[in-house]
């Protein structure tokens, strides 16, 4: 049994899975090009990347899970981390590799079962992962189940804990769904980091940062810098330096190399985006770059700043899904920390300052999962990933990830 065996026995499977994950990387990411739209670069990145997730695992868990003694006033006294059984994931579309193994890897070290329903729209990327996962022998314990909406409270209700990432609205249901059946899970939810650049920033590492996080996979992460928040005192010299930078990038084929940003997923996530710009504009911001709804094949969006975004426009509430970035023009230090704050999403948030020390104590006012300074939000494998508010609840990544889906039982001997 999976949950029995010893952790370097799964450890040595989940590398044989790195191994072939390696074998399959230029195809999975052709897939995940054609199927989601990022770049041919940003895909095999995220194919690396999961490579990396699963050696760390490999090394670290073996460690982690051990036994603990605990010096109490038994004769034996300890701590276990158990598995939970089987853990259900519903999965999105945007990093159809990364964000199924960021789930399951530490899940599977901790020796439980895994199921994944997947996106719909990534059918070929998840059918190689499959067979990646097949050849690596771990068939038995983690399984890919093509269920519809319909079917997912019947899977909530036969597993043991629930994984989901995705939409805030979806997130919603599946935690009344978890609820309802009294299963542990786990939510990675929406974002709309700010990005905060103060009076004493290194200005030009802030536009490069600002830029790299906002047209990255074309704006279609929840992790992405999506308000940059100004003070007085260098919104303009930061503007002046942030719009050249933004109409720099070329919209392109996904799989040529002069391609700096790539289409959108759908056209149903182009319009809401340009419904959500069209309403800004409405609104009073000022349209710098961008704006306009390209003609021809294909769900290009052109690289986008709006400035002045004010609480009147979507933009300033909503999470934007996609390559436009929101400029917020705070009063001082101070208003720039409440606009950070003034929104419903807590996933992280970056501080660009020459002070660090000051980075530091300004980020305990931010309520976030994460805070960054002088460098855009971003995921590290050692260091806990997740949000607050209606970015989710509970921890991926680290040591902190691998505990989230085990039963942590203490045993106590006279």
């Amino acid at each position: 049994m999976w949950a029995n065996s010893e952790t370097a026995l799964r450890a040595q499977l989940l590398l044989n899975l790195a191994d072939r994950l390696h074998d399959h990387r230029d195809r999975l990411a052709a897939y995940v090009t054609q199927e989601v739209g990022r770049r041919t670069a940003e895909c095999l990145a995220e194919i690396d990347k999961s490579i990396l997730l699963i050696r760390y695992y490999a090394d670290l868990a073996p460690r982690l899970l051990a036994q603990q003694t605990i010096a109490t006033s038994a004769s034996r006294s300890a701590v276990a981390f158990e598995p939970l059984g089987i853990v259900l994931a519903v999965m999105p579309w945007n990093y159809p590799v990364w964000q199924v193994l960021r789930f399951a890897i530490p899940a599977l070290m901790a020796g439980n079962a895994c199921v994944v329903k997947p996106a719909p729209s990534v059918p070929q990327t998840t059918a190689l992962l499959e067979q990646a996962i097949a050849e690596a022998n771990l068939s038995d314990y983690l399984q890919v189940a093509w269920i519809d909406h319909e079917h997912v409270e019947q899977a909530i209700a036969l597993s043991d804990a629930v994984a989901f990432t995705g939409s805030t609205q979806t997130g919603r249901h599946i935690a009344s769904l978890a609820g309802k059946h009294l299963k542990k899970s786990v939510l990675e939810l929406g974002g709309s980091n700010p990005l905060i650049v103060l009076a004493d920033a290194d200005l030009t590492l802030a536009a490069q940062e600002a830029c790299h996080s906002r047209f990255r996979d074309a704006g279609q992460s929840c992790n992405a810098a999506k308000r940059i928040i100004l003070v007085p005192d260098i919104a303009e010299a930061f503007m002046a330096i942030f719009l050249p930078l933004v109409a720099e990038l070329r919209c392109g084929p996904p799989n040529e190399d002069l391609t700096t940003l790539a289409p959108l997923a759908r056209a149903d996530l182009r319009e809401k985006l340009h419904a959500q710009v069209l309403d800004a504009v409405q609104h009073g911001a000022q349209c710098k770059i961008g704006g306009v709804m390209p003609e021809g094949s294909g769900f290009f969006y052109p690289a986008t700043v709006l400035d002045h975004v004010t609480p009147q426009c979507r933009v300033y509430h909503e999470e934007t899904f996609g390559p436009v970035a929101s400029v917020i023009r705070a009063h001082n230090e101070a208003d720039a920390i409440r606009i950070a704050n003034d929104t419903a999403f807590g996933l992280g948030a970056s501080i660009f300052t020459a002070d660090e020390a000051h980075g530091w104590h300004l980020g305990q006012a931010l309520n976030v999962g994460s805070v960054f300074i002088n460098r855009y939000t971003s995921s590290d494998l050692r260091l806990p990933f997740g949000g607050v508010k209606a970015s989710g609840y509970g921890r991926e990544l680290s040591e902190f990830g691998l505990y989230e889906f085990v039963n942590v039982k203490t045993y106590w001997q006279r």
